[in-house]
């Protein structure tokens, strides 16, 4: 392995396997390299391993890199696009590879003219313009033009009208691609609504667009121009069918900055994305700790008003994941900066993006230095922000009971790390101190013996407690909770009829979106817990119903059904054995091997060295206790 820093080599493991941008620096800091990634561990890793060292550029790379900076962006697409404003930024040494003026292409629409035109550029000119872009895939980029131009009427021409204009119209008239506003045949007025609803489609609301098309084809075919009307129709399936603009810039407002924040109980984390003419350049970002009893809105109100008013550079506009208590007395101090908390839309996916680079921080400062590479990913950090918890649930347990018909009750709990099974945690309960049918009690004896347990033996407890069932099961948790001095743990249940969420001290049931990552995770773990406790209520019910058949033999104690267990698996190979191999067993003798067989199979057990019957079905059904499974989990 290369001589490369111990902080680098730490780090390494705990990169997200997520699209990003790496940026190797120097002792300096300076940036040495940009690169961009699919997979930003297996990326990095790769500039560590041997075999890379036999590239020149990679061995003198890593001879002078002393630090590693990571940003992460929602798809590899938007990593490219990052990647080539980092190089311009920062002009690297060893991006030399790279050092071409190559820019990504945009639709441009010139709103400024009386008659405005839609065409493709690679060049950002704040002269008024809209510019939708930049587009990665140039193919895609070339479609969306294409369906304007078949929908919309736009000229093509480059005439300066209405000061410079042909005398007659050109072939894009003749051909119905025109309505020839260049001598008069179109007014301005009808041509510039025809703009804004080229600039509707390209601003990403292809739906107005569609149902704008879908009134153009019924009067097509109410007017029999059936051939206009099967034009519209094509052009209609590929509107659904077609990928809409992902990044739409505007050149005027186009400065903005960006914050992201993550937290952790008593430690939490600030990025500070800075976008100019709508391009990501530079992320920020800073850690904050002992912060026990504050609130997420302080804490972020104490970076506004400390480290990023201090900052050299600002923008006029900045956007927050959360709102604030003082907000107009921040932005006084910030110089009458505006600031926005949105709930939805691109401002909100921004929003996002420095919110999981936030994340992708605070994961990395946790868990650099310690044995593990396991992260938290972003739909743990989701169920905290839905149930408004202090601390990340990354270990969660979850209870269920089961019975049947009040018999054989008893109870699981499964516990997930970081969103996943932990299976070496998992246990199972058999109800000791209840009755008949009591879900509440069964829920509270269990809860309390799990609890103890891990107090009396000094093992970790869970960052959040989920209960299978109602309101009726979160009390009886609660009150057990309450019992052993763990009132404060986050506790929740969820019940399945309406996946509905419980929570200690709130009347209302929380319904999550069913699409919500959060939800999707509490249903994994309840529905493993249920799994879990109803196949060890089955394994029970079954054992018991095989004991109580072989205790009934005369002559079969404890330690004989043991044996006959141990040795043939089920009653089933005791009953299918042959004497003598039962005669084989300590303390068994052909005597008593036929009495065990006559017990199970009639008097028309076998002799001595005879097979025994084929065993009849019926008869097997008969002798099996009824199979009634209850397993209650809502109240």
């Amino acid at each position: 392995m290369a001589a490369v820093a111990d902080s680098i080599l730490e780090k390494i493991p705990h990169l997200p396997e997520s699209p990003g941008v790496y940026l190797w620096r120097d002792a300096d800091g300076n940036v040495l390299y940009v690169g961009k990634a699919k997979r930003l561990r297996s990326r990095v890793r790769s500039y560590v391993s041997n075999d890379q060292l036999t590239s020149v550029k990679t061995r003198a790379l890593m001879q002078q890199a002393a630090g590693l900076d990571t940003i992460v962006v929602p798809s590899e697409a938007h990593a490219l696009i990052l990647e080539a404003n980092l190089i311009k930024e920062y002009r690297p040494k060893y991006n030399i590879a790279l050092r071409d003026d190559k820019s990504y292409p945009y639709i441009k629409v010139t709103i400024t003219e009386p008659f405005p035109r839609v065409y493709v550029t690679r060049q950002l000119v704040n002269d008024g313009s809209r510019y939708f872009g930049p587009y990665t895939d140039v193919g895609a980029m070339r479609r969306s033009l294409n369906v304007v131009k078949r929908i919309f009427t736009v000229r093509s021409c480059r005439y300066d009208l209405p000061n410079v204009a042909p005398d007659r119209p050109c072939l894009d008239y003749h051909i119905g691609r025109c309505k020839a506003p260049c001598v008069l045949m179109q007014s301005q007025a009808e041509y510039r609504a025809m703009i804004d609803e080229v600039i509707l489609f390209l601003d990403g609301r292809a739906d107005e667009v569609m149902r704008r098309v879908k009134e153009r084809i019924q009067l097509a075919a109410e007017s029999l121009d059936f051939e206009r009307a099967a034009e519209l129709r094509d052009v209609l399936q590929h509107l659904e069918r077609m990928e809409e603009p992902t990044v739409v810039l505007e050149v005027e407002g186009g400065d903005r900055d960006v914050l992201g924040y993550a937290r952790d109980g008593a430690d939490a984390c600030v990025t500070w994305m800075r976008i100019r003419a709508g391009k990501l350049l530079a992320r920020d970002h800073q850690f904050f700790e002992n912060i026990d009893d504050e609130t997420d809105a302080a804490v972020l109100q104490a970076f506004l008003v400390g480290p990023y008013r201090i900052a050299m550079e600002r923008a006029r506009e900045l956007l927050i994941p959360l709102e604030l208590e003082e907000r107009e007395i921040v932005e006084e101090s910030l110089d009458g900066a505006k600031i926005h908390s949105p709930q939805r839309g691109p401002r909100r996916e921004l929003v996002d993006l420095a919110t999981q680079n936030a994340r992708h921080l605070l994961e990395e400062a946790r868990l650099t230095g310690e044995e593990t590479e396991e992260r938290a990913g972003d739909p743990v950090y989701e169920l905290q922000r839905q149930l408004g918890l202090q601390r990340v649930p990354r270990a969660l347990v979850c209870f269920d009971i089961s019975h049947a018909q009040g018999t054989d009750t008893v109870a699981s709990c499964v516990w997930f790390q970081n969103g996943r099974p932990y299976r070496a945690e998992y246990r199972k309960f058999k109800v000791r101190d209840v009755e008949g049918i009591d879900d509440f009690a069964s829920m509270n004896e269990v809860v309390t013996r799990y609890f103890r347990r891990r107090l009396d033996e000094g093992k970790s407890l869970p960052d959040l407690v989920v209960i299978d069932g109602g309101k009726g099961q979160l009390n009886a948790a609660h009150a057990a909770l309450e019992a052993l001095g763990l009132g404060s743990l986050p506790l929740i249940s969820l019940a399945k009829r309406e996946e509905e969420v419980f929570m200690v001290g709130r009347a209302e049931s929380l319904r999550l979106s069913r699409r919500s990552p959060a939800l999707r995770i509490l249903q994994q773990a309840r529905d493993e817990a249920h799994r879990f406790a109803i196949t060890f209520q089955r394994k029970r019910r079954a054992m018991r119903t095989v004991t109580s058949e072989l205790l009934q033999i005369p002559g079969v104690g404890e330690r004989k059904r043991r044996q006959l267990l141990e040795a043939f698996g089920s009653l089933e190979g005791v009953r299918t054995a042959t004497p003598e191999a039962i005669a084989a067993l300590p303390g068994f003798s052909l005597k008593s091997a036929a009495k065990i067989q006559a017990a199970l199979l009639g008097p028309e057990a076998p002799a001595s060295g005879e097979a025994p019957p084929e065993p009849d079905a019926a008869a097997e059904g008969l002798t099996m206790a009824p199979s009634h499974n209850h397993d209650h989990n809502d109240t």
